[in-house]
């Protein structure tokens, strides 16, 4: 396990186990649901899980030269490919300071999605930031995705609050109900903070603003997330009982592969790359309780 630290801030980063974040916390308070003692073989177990060469579910094949290739599932009790392969994918580190660590994957594969990634945390006293860079490898264009999952604590204190243009409801599957996106219902707006809800809810939010705040009780550090090419936001949040909660900055909707226009997908030719990158930052928020 890497560790970084800067002021009271201390990050664990498992370069071997996807790239995931296994603890993120300050001055022992956890920014993130830490990694649980034991927990390594379990990927979302972790605090924040790497999402490349896509997001989320894939439902249909994906074309290859005009010809559809169907991707097969990559976990235990998933009927559908989930997240791609870099998070079940051991990372090489290429460079590591005290605050910072770059880690490269250099043979990314998801089928016919071959890819190459480049991955840096850097972290600050009040702040972490995740920035990822994705080639890809293959000898054609093909659609690229991706983005962050991180973990965060839920209490019966916790309060969200972003911003966004419409939603995809899910399916008995976990797709989308719809193929396009719908209103924001009133008990999923967002817009000022809120409690998480009490039931089930796994759904993307369209057109998001690329922010969002975590307000957080006394027992874990309350902060804002911030993410740079990142349009999609998914809130996955299983119900009252859960002791966590995610809200994950991506680039696409669940199964965009198989939605009009394929949204949020990215066609790289071969040697193109694209980018993107999400900032966590406590100390301002944590220093204004009425944010």
């Amino acid at each position: 396990m890497i560790e970084l630290r800067a002021g009271a801030a201390r990050a664990l980063v498992g370069a071997r186990h996807g790239a995931a974040l296994a603890a993120l916390e300050v001055a022992g308070r956890p920014v993130l649901r830490p990694l649980r003692a034991g927990g390594e073989a379990d990927p979302f177990a972790w605090a924040m899980n790497i999402l490349a060469p896509f997001s989320n579910r894939v439902s249909v094949p994906v074309l290859v030269d005009g010809k559809p290739v169907r991707l097969t599932p990559n976990l235990a009790g998933e009927p559908f490919p989930i997240h791609g392969d870099a998070f079940q994918r051991p990372w090489q580190v290429q460079g590591h300071a005290p605050d910072t660590v770059c880690l490269e994957l250099p043979d990314g594969a998801f089928g016919p999605l071959r890819h190459a990634a480049r991955l840096t945390y850097r972290l600050c006293p009040d702040s972490l930031d995740a920035f990822l860079v994705r080639r890809n490898r293959a000898d054609g264009p093909l659609p690229f995705g991706g983005g962050f999952h991180p973990w965060f604590p839920r209490s019966e204190l916790t309060r969200i609050a972003f911003q966004a243009n419409g939603w995809w409801p899910e399916n008995d599957r976990h797709l989308p109900r719809t193929q396009a996106p719908e209103p924001i219902p009133d008990a999923l707006d967002y817009r000022g903070l809120r409690l998480l809800p009490e039931g089930w809810v796994n759904a993307g939010f369209d057109g998001w603003t690329g922010s969002a705040l975590i307000r957080q009780g006394p027992e874990a550090m309350s902060c804002t997330l911030e993410a740079t090419g990142l349009s999609t936001l998914l809130l996955y949040s299983p119900g009252s009982a859960a002791d966590f909660f995610c809200l994950e900055p991506v680039s696409h909707p669940v199964d965009a592969h198989a939605l009009a226009g394929h949204p949020g997908l990215r066609f790289l030719r071969p040697g193109e790359t694209m980018a993107f990158g999400m900032t966590l930052t406590w100390r301002s928020v944590n220093a204004d309780p009425s944010a």
